[in-house]
């Protein structure tokens, strides 16, 4: 397959970019083109180089061969403000916006419009803040601060940041991972009206329904090297994840027949006030029971209370049939239960400690003697975890933050399966990872399920509940709304119980 050769000339292309650290080569003569208008879609697994690529049209990372081109002209970027002055923008899933400021100092920080004496003409910048979110279509008040806004209303302050510097290219870095699926059609409106008006837009996902709904043009990376540039029209998403994998996906949803056995986690009229109200439910061993509901129907709050991070104000809780006391995570670990959290960032890992070490804190105690850890072991144990779950890494003494999102979710699920749980726990266990790997985790599950875990699956990813789940439990507003086998869970009966519209009582 050819490289495209369109026409008109691309507002920013890369060509023939190669860029390593170390010995680890993150691209190898990588082209891009990005086109006014266009939407243009960066594919490719966990470690595949589209960070790279990005820091690289971004004024990050300098190519160590090939040329960043803008307007047909090769250009070097010293750093991010060269790329942002030539009107290149960069979104990321986490902005970072000063909290104590209003969302108009935000956009104009350090260049506010000056009255006489050099005062900042307070009037002009909401005016000027005020007519960029009107350009979005987005209601915002200028004024108001920047704490407590919501991810998705960051993003859209950010754009507008983007837009008062007059951005010709906007990259979109997982713009979508943590919305709403209200919030994600409101920011696809906003990226239509940017292309209407001849912006150029990168766009990374790994949803890649959003891939096939929001772009044009799709590039695929793999290990670093340049694989297709194609239209989205016509193309299919086994097609694309071929190109991004390299092989056949055998099948997303390795969903194997288990034998189910006895209760294994029993939840009985449990109620948090204010957040849930009597839940009940069981995961028999051998068992998946997904757990699905809208954002803030209390899917988390649930298994947070049920592992004892949160206590709960009533209600029961059984681990193969004994008792388990509210508020006490290591009463929870020393019965069985495991929980993988939502946030493998803040909640899952240590990020300024180890691989090596990150899986071995659940051991701290199986490991140690007298209070004094042995290396050897807690080496052992994280070496046999990491060959199992097939992490990917150069050191085990490497700091868990130098993992792909992927490989760091494989070290939470490492950590978790260490203890030998009875039940199992997982909140958004995909969330921001490749197809492939989100492959091996559902095919890990499975195994897990197959050897006789009881298995809670929280999930967003009505595909993946109905893929992998023997029973759904639907949560609307803080209560079970509907409990759905495996042969009657549909995405109209889940949705439909999720938003209230129907529901059969657990």
């Amino acid at each position: 397959m050819t490289h495209p050769e369109p026409d008109p000339v691309p507002v920013l292309a890369l060509e023939g970019v190669s860029k390593s650290f170390g010995a680890v080569r993150a691209l190898r003569g990588v082209s891009l083109q990005l086109f006014a208008g266009e939407a243009h879609a960066l594919a490719g697994e966990n470690g595949a180089g589209k960070s790279t690529l990005i820091k690289a049209l971004a004024g990050v990372h300098r190519p160590d061969e090939g040329t960043v081109l803008l307007d047909g002209e090769p250009v070097v970027f010293h750093g991010p403000a060269d790329a942002r002055d030539a009107g290149v923008a960069v979104i990321y899933q986490e902005p970072t916006l000063f909290p104590d400021l209003s969302v108009a100092e935000n956009i104009f920080m350090g260049r506010q419009p000056r009255r006489s004496f050099g005062r900042v003409d307070h009037r002009a910048v909401h005016a000027a803040t005020a007519d960029l979110f009107r350009r979005l279509g987005v209601d915002l008040d200028p004024d108001q601060p920047a704490r407590g806004l919501s991810i998705a209303d960051q993003q859209l302050v950010e754009i507008a940041k983007a837009l008062s510097f007059d951005a010709r290219v906007l990259i979109m870095d997982e713009p979508t991972a943590a919305l709403t699926g209200s919030e994600v059609a409101r920011l696809f409106g906003v990226v239509r009206s940017l292309r209407e008006e001849g912006a150029a837009v990168l766009f990374i996902s790994h949803r890649l329904e959003e891939v096939f709904a929001l772009c044009q043009r799709v590039t695929t990376l793999r290990d670093g090297a340049w694989i297709a540039t194609e239209p989205v029209a016509g193309l299919g998403e086994d097609d694309l994840i071929r190109r991004m994998v390299g092989r056949d996906l055998d099948e997303l949803y390795p969903k194997l027949p288990a034998e189910v056995g006895a209760v294994a986690l029993s939840v009985r009229r449990l109620t948090r006030e204010g957040v849930f109200t009597d839940v009940s439910f069981e995961v028999r061993g051998g068992e998946i029971v997904g757990l699905a509901g809208l954002v803030g129907a209390g899917r988390s709050e649930v298994a947070r209370a049920v592992f004892g991070v949160d206590r709960w104000d009533g209600g029961e809780v059984e681990v193969a049939g004994k008792p388990l006391k509210p508020g006490a995570p290591s009463l929870a670990m020393a019965a069985g239960l495991a929980l993988v959290p939502e946030d493998r960032r803040a909640q899952g890992l240590v990020m300024g400690m180890s691989i090596e070490r990150n899986i071995g804190l659940t051991g701290l105690r199986a490991t140690s003697r007298a209070g004094v850890m042995n290396r050897g072991s807690e080496r052992s144990r994280a070496v046999d975890w990491a060959v199992r779950l097939q992490v990917k890494y150069a050191r085990l003494g490497d700091l868990v933050g130098t993992l792909s999102g992927g490989n760091q979710q494989k070290v939470v699920l490492a950590k978790w399966l260490a203890t030998s749980p009875t039940v199992l726990i997982v909140d958004e266990p995909t969330r921001g990872i490749d197809v492939g790997t989100k492959a091996e985790v559902h095919r890990l599950l499975s195994q897990l399920a197959g050897q006789g875990v009881a298995v809670l699956m929280i999930s967003s990813d009505l595909p993946e509940i109905l893929g992998m789940a023997d029973r759904v439990l639907v949560m609307h507003e803080g209560r079970i709304a509907a409990e759905l086998d495996r042969a009657e869970a549909t995405e109209q009966s889940v949705l439909a119980a999720a938003t209230g519209v129907t529901g059969r009582a657990a």
